[in-house]
């Protein structure tokens, strides 16, 4: 079983990381791509592409500028230190143990629109890509034209070894979209989480990117190995909701 998460945009490359744990991501010559292609945006460029304040714009240029190959300890961290957005604030990798990491390492995977597919501790360097970005490359008109089908593949590659060979979306729908479910070779399914507001479940943006990094966290502690571990899920208040859910969506309600 194989679980998707989101990237964020929130970023630590500052707090102190364990140097012995990392590899290297799967796709780095398509990276260069994107990065040579990104050089030549210009501020003005970038910030109309990514819809940018004018200093995230700066900010950005000076990070495709700025980035280097090979990926080292010294210029690059391990994808799951450096993401902190509201997923990752669920997730708690920093209290992982070596052995979680490992389990995540098999288990997890990372959508990104710069590096495509990350394993939790394969190196990354700041950036700044949302997958739905339309970037004009020689494949096509946006990322997913540039991707293809590489990611829908390296997924069902991921668990080609797997006992149990599902892949889970705890990510949004801007980066599943990349991965086309309907192309994967095994089953797909997706998790939702809900607050209880009057009398019907409504998603609160916020809550539910926490609640998935909560769900993959859950997944790595307790080695969950199939769909129906995920069912016992109880973190924070939330429940399995049988009567809302079917075999493609499972429903997580909070009261």
């Amino acid at each position: 079983m194989l679980a998707l998460i989101s990237p964020a945009k929130k970023l630590d490359f500052e707090s102190v990381w364990d140097k012995r744990d990392y590899t290297q991501p799967a796709f780095p010559d398509h990276t260069q791509e994107l990065a040579a292609d990104l050089k030549k945006i210009s501020q003005g460029e970038l910030q109309k592409l990514m819809n940018l304040s004018e200093a995230l714009a700066a900010l950005n240029v000076r990070r495709y500028q700025d980035f280097t190959t090979p990926l080292t300890p010294e210029n690059a961290r391990p994808a799951i230190t450096a993401f902190c957005g509201d997923t990752y604030l669920g997730l708690e990798a920093a209290s992982f143990s070596r052995e979680d990491k490992a389990y995540a390492q098999d288990h997890l995977r990372i959508l990104s629109g710069f590096y495509g597919l990350l394993r939790p501790l394969d190196l990354m360097q700041a950036y700044r890509l949302e997958m739905g970005t339309k970037l004009t490359n020689k494949r096509g008109k946006d990322l997913y034209a540039f991707w293809g089908e590489l990611l829908t593949q390296a997924c069902n590659e991921a668990v080609k070894n797997h006992k149990d060979k599902s892949v889970i979306s705890l990510a949004s729908l801007e980066y599943i979209k990349a991965i086309q479910p309907q192309r994967l070779a095994h089953s797909f399914i997706t998790c939702h989480f809900k607050e209880m507001k009057g009398d019907a479940p409504k998603v609160i943006g916020l809550f539910a990117k926490r609640a998935r990094g909560m769900m993959a966290r859950y997944i790595i502690q307790n080695r969950i190995e199939t769909p129906e571990g995920l069912k016992d899920f109880d973190k924070e208040g939330y429940k399995f909701m049988p009567i809302l859910s079917d075999q493609s969506d499972f429903v997580f309600v909070r009261s």
